[in-house]
């Protein structure tokens, strides 16, 4: 086994088999966006799997009562500020996080926004808020961490998508284009820094009730709507997304780059009724002759 390949195998492995493909022991994780929702979740997941984490938010006092979870759990923690749309607090944050923990082995572009609008509502500072947050944010921290990656030769980042890549959706034309952008992203950081022994990969969400999208779910009505569009027939709970953001961050995603993993409960396959109700479908007859 190479120099490289030793590094992406350490990190505290444990010595069974199967564990050690999904333990984070010895890892530095910064998850972006953990004030609030989906990414303070994600944090968790990697959290319980063994990683320390580096926190950040444009209010960083924010973090506090997150970071004495983390640290209860019995992992390091420690909070930071970061706009994504501010290039100098991208720079700031990537030195901080890395004089306080000397490397970081996984970096989750969760921080993001939405303004739900009609399209021909959407305002050019609308279009500015949502694509410089989610896309042009990603991108910038990602080239700010890829760095010290780069030199350990080693390095997992997850940029935190949607279902809006792969489907279109009224009132999400902004949104939808920043997630179709990650996706488009993600799979050229991958070539890109592939050879570093980095791998880059998306993790892309349903429909989950956040902070953000609290208000379609006061609507009775259209939860019955959205769910029957579901497979699985339930819109996504946050621990759904557990294992899947350990899987990309461990040892146990050393092969795959480049990839939407789409966490949707099948709403992705397109969910439209191809057949009448059961009740009107004949049944098919045998044929003796046959």
């Amino acid at each position: 086994m190479n120099e490289a390949a030793n590094g992406a195998a350490g990190g505290g492995r444990r010595e069974d088999g199967n564990n050690a493909l999904f333990d984070l022991t010895g890892r530095t994780a910064i998850v972006t966006g953990t004030s609030r929702g989906l990414g303070q979740h994600l944090a968790r997941a990697l959290a319980k799997s063994g990683a320390d984490l580096v926190l950040t938010s444009r209010n960083r006092a924010s973090l506090a009562p997150f970071a004495a979870e983390i640290e209860s759990l019995g992992r390091r923690a420690i909070s930071l500020d970061l706009d994504v749309r501010d290039q100098a607090s991208i720079t700031r944050m990537a030195a901080e996080a890395e004089r306080a923990f000397g490397h970081i082995d996984i970096l989750v572009n969760n921080a993001g926004c939405n303004v739900r609008k009609l399209a021909l509502d959407v305002t050019w500072d609308d279009w500015n808020l949502i694509l410089d947050t989610n896309l042009r944010g990603s991108f910038f921290v990602s080239q700010a961490i890829a760095r010290g990656m780069i030199s350990r030769r080693y390095g997992r980042i997850i940029n935190i998508g949607s279902v809006t890549a792969v489907a279109g959706y009224a009132g999400l034309a902004p949104y939808g284009a920043s997630r179709g952008g990650i996706r488009q992203l993600t799979m050229s950081l991958a070539d890109d820094w592939g050879k570093h022994g980095i791998t880059v990969n998306c993790l892309a969400p349903g429909w989950f009730r956040t902070d953000q999208n609290r208000v379609m779910y006061e609507d009775r009505e259209w939860v019955e709507y959205l769910c029957d569009r579901i497979p699985v027939k339930r819109p996504g709970e946050a621990h759904d997304l557990d294992a899947a953001v350990v899987f990309l961050a461990a040892e146990s995603s050393r092969y795959v780059t480049g990839q939407t993993l789409l966490v949707d409960g099948g709403i992705s396959v397109g969910a439209v009724r191809a057949l009448p109700s059961s009740a009107s479908v004949p049944t098919p007859k045998s044929n003796p002759a046959k």
